[in-house]
């Protein structure tokens, strides 16, 4: 099929985005375009308006304070080899190795594929590991959205219509900082059916897991029995049948999200 038809903005500025946003509730935002235009194809979405935002400078990589920043339209495969990246989050560079194919990765961005918010995409499940937020901005200006707060549910954010995601930021990892992103698909670059995320460190632990809801789920509660005991066949069991609890509604896919926590623990360990 054909996409209906549509006006194309190139915008040359973030206000001019932001402008275009909230001038047309029917204006939709064109970055690496891997998740919209298969939508297009199908007209499951009719845009009024495509703003194209690939020719702005959002696309910087830096630490900052112990804060790793980077523009929303960094692709996937230069979030996957970025030396920056994967000295100093290397879960992203994990989870985004991940993504899709090669032809997916080279057009694909951070950005967009956090505000796509697709419940079983690795790099949201992978800002909620790190504890990581976004930088948005709209007509009231700039405004930061943690991770916890984002996700609100099948393709949902909490980003406004007429916002733009300019920015993701996480924390630096540390020199005990050690990661891992595990998940099952059917076939390599198929869609994973679950994912687990995992962030460990010598004084704290947080995961997350993608596929199981409508969203990404926070489940560092269940790696608790991790923190100040060694590391056994009863500890890992412990975590196993918590990672299971937290994920329950589905038998299944909660019983893969164990196992793949498991894998991801003995990665880290």
């Amino acid at each position: 099929m054909k996409p209906p038809p549509f006006e194309l903005l190139l915008a040359t500025s973030v206000a001019e985005v932001v402008g275009a946003l909230a001038a047309d509730d029917g204006a939709k935002v064109l970055a690496g375009g891997q998740s919209l235009v298969p939508l297009l194809a199908l007209r499951l979405a009719r845009p009024t308006v495509l703003v194209d935002v690939n020719g702005l400078d959002l696309a910087g990589i830096e630490v900052v304070d112990g804060e790793v920043r980077i523009g929303a339209l960094v692709r996937h495969r230069r979030l996957e080899r970025d030396a920056t990246v994967r000295a100093s989050a290397p879960l992203l560079a994990q989870a985004a190795a991940l993504v899709g194919h090669p032809a997916i990765r080279h057009r694909g961005t951070l950005g967009g594929s956090i505000a796509h918010a697709d419940p079983v995409a690795e790099l949201p499940a992978a800002l909620l590991a790190l504890g990581g937020s976004v930088v948005v901005e709209g007509p009231d200006g700039r405004r930061t959205i943690r991770a916890n707060q984002l996700f609100e549910g099948f393709l949902t954010t909490s980003i406004s219509p007429d916002e733009l995601l300019v920015e993701v930021r996480v924390p630096a990892a540390g020199p005990s900082t050690r990661t891992a992103f595990c998940e099952w698909a059917p076939r390599v670059g198929d869609f994973a059916v679950a994912g687990v995320a995992l962030v460990l460190d010598d004084s704290s632990v947080r995961a997350a897991v993608c596929g199981v809801a409508t969203r990404p789920v926070d489940i560092s509660d269940a790696f608790a029995p991790l923190m100040g005991a060694p590391l056994s066949d009863a500890v890992v069991a412990e975590v196993a049948a918590r990672v299971r609890a937290a994920c329950a509604g589905d038998d299944d896919r909660a019983e893969l999200a164990a196992l793949l926590a498991v894998r991801a623990l003995r990665e880290v360990a």
